[in-house]
């Protein structure tokens, strides 16, 4: 399989260089072209990820998400037992920056271990969930998306189910 993995990317390029020379375009002008629009792109959402960024490590730091963790960690623990306040503010975090998520994933598989309630938790929400306001930030921002009247309920609903998910896969899977 690693064999084949491997070979995707090269035989990708050369099918695409063959298909081009095939249909007798530049391709060098094409890739030049491709190159430059997308240069464009990653100039105009620039400001919108330092702008995230910056949110997202203002309230790690001042300790809003460990505190917003623990109230909500609190509420939640009432219904369901003993549950880890880290993974609330994993939750919150991962609304808005994978790579903030990916950090507290690592502090959460430190504290509790990968095998655990918290660590199934973890991987299980990171794998089945989207940083939802990054993403409609930064790419209906690049697509000049302005009609998106549903677009957050639906994304936050995914989010929920499989946040859900994961709380009661992990669940399962620590008590068998």
């Amino acid at each position: 399989m690693t064999h084949i993995s491997n070979m995707l990317i090269p035989a990708l390029i050369f099918y695409i260089v063959a298909m081009g020379l095939s249909q007798k375009k530049d391709i060098y002008a094409c890739f030049t072209k491709g190159a430059k629009d997308g240069m464009k792109t990653v100039a105009g959402i620039v400001p919108t990820l330092i702008g995230l960024m910056i949110a997202v490590g203002v309230l790690r730091a001042s300790g809003f998400l460990e505190f917003a963790g623990s109230v909500i960690g609190r509420v939640i623990a009432g219904f369901a037992g003993d549950f880890p306040n880290e993974l609330v503010s994993l939750f919150v975090v991962k609304l808005f920056s994978a790579s903030a998520a990916t950090g507290l994933a690592i502090d959460i598989f430190k504290e509790y271990g990968t095998d655990s309630f918290a660590g199934l938790t973890t991987s299980l929400a990171l794998a089945s969930t989207e940083t939802v306001f990054y993403t409609m930030s930064v790419y209906f921002m690049a697509a000049k998306v302005t009609k998106t009247k549903w677009t957050l309920a639906g994304a936050l609903l995914s989010t929920f189910s499989g946040l859900l998910a994961s709380l009661v896969i992990a669940g399962i899977m620590t008590h068998t």
